[in-house]
Order: structure tokens, then C-alpha cells, then sequence
């Protein structure tokens, strides 16, 4: 996905949910702060978003321009319309969200997770897909490892889960 694209989903989802602000939490959040992310952090073809003010209008989203809509059929990527909360994240990660308002979003608001709170969430659901993402950000230097451990001790998780975070962070940043 390149920037415009999630500009385009931006601006559709805020028209679909009538909600000038729309939260995205997915991979393709990257594009907020790094427009020109690595490759293999850009190959998904989905944003997953939800309106801002109006969370319960996800479905309209995943309805109108989800997977295989014609919206999908016609431009190649789509929005997973996704409930809040849906995603572990490290407290405080709505004062760290990062505007992305341009032309292309004509108005409406992208409020995208920072790299660090999506890579820790990355981590935590820890699926083949997730890990590779996780390993471009260490390896093209997009993320911090203090910053992740830092954040990692504000989540609510298992200890068992803390510990295998810890573990991914520290092989990420030893190959990194």
C-alpha cells in the first residue's frame, strides 16, 4: 500500500461512518510517520480502521469498502473495519497517536498508532506476518529497542507473554 492509497480509505471511511476521524491500527499506520517505509512493511493490501467518535459504525466501513467489495475490486486495497479495543496496546497510546491529515484525506483525519505501540502490538499477536514487519522496522532502524521496553512494562499481559515479547525484541535487535 502506498500513502495515497490509505488517504484514499481514510476519506472514504470518514464519508461511510459519517466521523471526520477515523483511528487506523494496522500495519499500514507506518505510512503516518514513514511514508516511505520499507517494502515488506508496505505489502498489505488492508487498513484496519474505526471511526474515532462513532466506534460502533465499524461494520459500515468493513461493509462498503471492505475485503472483496467492489471498492477492493476497484483499487486493490480495503478497509478492515475493526472494533476498538481490538488491538493490546501499552496504555497511553491515544496521546501517541499521529495525525495524518493532507489533500488527499480532503478533510478528514487519520489517527494512526506510532510505530512503537504497533510493533508492540505486533508483537503480542505474534503471527508470521507480524514478525517479518516487526523485523524490517528493527532492521531499517524505524524503532527503538529502550523505547519498546519501556513500553512493553505498560501493558496489561501474561507474564508469559511479557517474557516472549521480550524474548522477539532481543532477537530482532541482535540481527538487526
Amino acid at each position: 500500500m502506498r500513502r495515497r492509497d490509505l488517504e484514499h480509505i481514510i476519506r472514504a471511511a470518514s464519508t461511510i461512518s459519517d466521523d471526520e476521524e477515523i483511528v487506523v491500527l494496522g500495519s499500514q499506520a507506518v505510512l503516518a510517520q514513514y511514508p516511505e517505509a520499507p517494502e515488506e512493511m508496505r505489502v498489505s493490501d488492508e487498513a484496519d480502521v474505526y471511526p474515532r467518535n462513532k466506534p460502533e459504525r465499524w461494520e459500515l466501513i468493513d461493509g462498503a469498502i471492505g475485503e472483496l467489495s467492489p471498492f477492493h475490486e476497484t483499487f486493490g486495497y480495503y478497509a478492515q473495519g475493526v472494533q476498538e479495543g481490538v488491538a493490546t496496546l501499552p496504555m497511553g497510546w491515544q496521546e501517541r497517536l499521529v495525525k495524518l491529515q493532507t489533500p488527499g484525506t480532503m478533510g478528514a483525519i487519520g489517527w494512526c498508532l506510532e510505530l512503537h505501540d504497533l510493533v508492540l502490538s505486533k508483537y503480542v499477536a505474534n503471527r508470521g506476518t507480524d514478525k517479518r514487519y516487526n523485523e524490517a522496522a528493527a532492521r531499517a532502524g524505524l524503532v527503538n529497542r529502550e523505547e519498546l521496553i519501556s513500553r512493553l512494562g505498560a501493558m496489561d499481559l501474561d507474564e508469559s507473554v511479557r517474557r516472549n515479547v521480550l524474548l522477539l525484541i532481543e532477537k530482532d535487535f541482535s540481527t538487526a
